[in-house]
Parts: structure tokens; sequence; C-alpha cells
């Protein structure tokens, strides 16, 4: 699995380089993933780090998104969306000013 997830990188590094050259050339370009254990293996660090890829880290709202959503059952991709939105809309907005200056904060 990680073989394959290497080349999906491989594939997004091509694509960024060819679409987003402005990007390419000035290394501004984030990888945003998750911590599923495909991506936090050795390999694959080992892979970004040897690229110079900078990835953001897990912002707060995956998270709580993911234990609110935990154990439900929906039957259509629509039913994920509406069910995520509601809850993201229930997040106060004084939260964010300080989870982006934390952001900004580890990426510098």
């Amino acid at each position: 699995m990680n073989t394959t997830y290497i080349q999906v990188l491989r594939n997004l590094r091509k694509a960024i380089r060819r679409k987003r050259p402005k990007f390419w050339r000035s290394h501004s370009w984030i990888l945003h993933q998750d911590n599923v254990p495909t991506h936090t293996a050795l390999l694959i660090q080992q892979f970004l780090a040897k690229y110079n890829t900078v990835v953001m880290p897990r912002l707060f709202l995956f998270p709580k998104l993911k234990r609110i959503l935990k154990g439900e059952r929906f039957s259509t991709i629509d039913e994920i969306k509406a069910k995520s939105n509601t809850e993201l809309k229930r997040i106060h907005k004084e939260v964010f000013p300080p989870m982006f200056l934390k952001l900004e904060t580890m990426l510098a």
C-alpha cells in the first residue's frame, strides 16, 4: 500500500509542477493529509522529507468532525456532506482565528 501511495504522491508532484508552476518554483505549496497509517508510515515520511514537501498539520476540525460522525451510517455522499456542513456551522467562529494563528506559527 505504501508504494501505491508513493506513486500517488509522485503523480501529485508532477501535476503541481505542470498545473501550478508558480507554486512549484517558489516551493509554496503545502500537502494536507490525515493521519491514516499509510500517510504516517516511515517510508512515506522519508519520501516527503527527501523532496522537502511541507505537510500541513491536521487541523482541529477534522478530529472533532470525525468524533461527531463516528458510528453514523449514510446512504449517499450528499448525506455525509449535509451532516458535515451542519456540524461545521455549529462551531463558533471565534474558535478559528486562534487556530489559524497556531497553524501559521507551526508552518513558519
